[in-house]
């Protein structure tokens, strides 16, 4: 069964026009979706405000809910689209626009209208620096944020300049006629309300300074740069206005060993000439541990082993990257008589002669690949 009109509003029954005018704006500044982003009730009760001030504002339509109640505008009876509860928020902001006064913006908003948005706190910035750990795998991190609150204690009441209504209008004479134009009221800033009493540690908005800590859920994938919205954790706005919003700067703390590029990382991998030429095993780092790796007999300097999926998710989920270990065999700079001997007896030794095959790409090729 639909709610009682009357009852949304808060009104009896026999309330002027005047008084269901008000009690649908008082009902809409505070279920306003400025206000509460993100929050389906609020935008339902919001709703249902709209639906009930756009049947009891208008004469007719008032006069026949009292006698047939919400059966007066079933099958379609009711006017504007809103009575079926199909409520559409550019509709409810071009048909009453005006009820807002300056409370509420538009442009960006709901609806446009030339109207003021509410009057929103100033935002804040912090930095937050990261490991590649924590790039990697996602983070949740508590910080420490000092913000203007509303000081307990505060409260305001209605600007005298512009009636509440957060704008004043100027009529001027111009030679097309007579222009009126509407601006934020200079003494509320369009807040529509001022100072009425004020604790002694409060700014003359009413605000204090309070450190708060903010928990921040970073996700996995961030780019060193990226700025992530914190809504409503910002500075507070004065009177009956909204929170700034907390921008957090990501800054990457670089890797001892490992190196981003996109998605994908980087591991340069010394490896010794016995090693190269017998093959062994080897422990390298990662973003979730280490891990160990083969290495082939024979391998080549300059080879590029592929570790799928061991690099850094894709801040658009699109999987991870891959690290990509670059093999560096790391020549001896000096040697004893009997490792030179050595080598000097290998010198015409023909498993020593360089014979690159087909799959040992130039310098160039594997560059490619690795961009590809």
């Amino acid at each position: 069964m639909k709610e009682d009109y009357y009852e949304i509003l808060g009104i009896t029954k026999g309330a002027s026009g005047a008084e269901i005018k008000k009690a649908y704006r008082k009902m809409a500044l505070k279920y306003h979706p400025d206000k509460n982003p993100d929050d389906n009730g609020a935008e339902e009760k919001f709703k249902k405000a709209a639906e009930a001030y756009e049947i009891l504002s208008d004469a007719d339509k008032k006069a026949r809910y009292d006698q047939f109640g919400h059966q007066a505008f079933e099958g379609g009876g009711g006017g504007g689209g809103f009575g079926g509860g199909g409520m559409n928020m550019d509709d409810i902001f071009s048909q009453f626009g005006d009820i807002f006064g300056g409370g509420f913006g538009g442009g960006g908003g709901f609806g446009g209208g030339g109207r003021q948005r509410v009057v929103k706190g100033s935002n804040l910035r912090i930095r937050v620096t990261l490991t590649l750990e924590e790039v990697a795998n996602g983070v949740e991190k508590k910080i420490k944020v000092k913000r203007k609150v509303q000081a307990p204690g505060t409260t305001y009441k209605t600007c005298s300049t512009c009636g509440g209504a957060g704008q004043v209008t100027r009529v001027t004479n111009t030679i097309l006629g007579r222009m009126q134009t509407s601006a934020a009221c200079p003494t509320c800033g369009g807040a529509g309300q001022s100072i009425d009493k004020k604790p002694s540690d409060a700014d003359d908005q009413g605000l204090k300074v309070a450190e708060e800590t903010v928990t921040v859920k970073i996700p996995a994938g961030v780019v060193d740069g990226m700025q992530l919205k914190v809504t409503g954790r910002g500075n507070d706005a004065p009177g009956n206005g909204i929170s700034g919003d907390l921008l957090v700067a990501i800054q990457e703390e670089d890797h001892p060993t490992l190196k981003r590029e996109g998605d994908n990382l980087h591991y340069d991998m010394y490896v010794s000439l016995p090693d190269a030429v017998l093959g062994n095993s080897k422990e390298i780092d990662t973003v979730t541990g280490k891990v160990r790796i083969k290495i082939e007999p024979g391998v080549q300097s300059g080879k590029i082993l592929r570790l799928r999926g061991k690099g850094i998710p894709s801040i658009n989920g699109y999987g991870k990257g891959d690290l990509l270990v670059h093999v560096n065999v790391w020549t001896p700079k000096t040697l004893n008589k009997k490792q030179k001997a050595f080598f000097e007896s290998m010198k015409e030794d023909e498993h020593f002669e360089p014979k690159p095959e087909s799959s040992d790409k130039s310098f160039f090729e594997k560059v490619k690949d690795m961009f590809s």
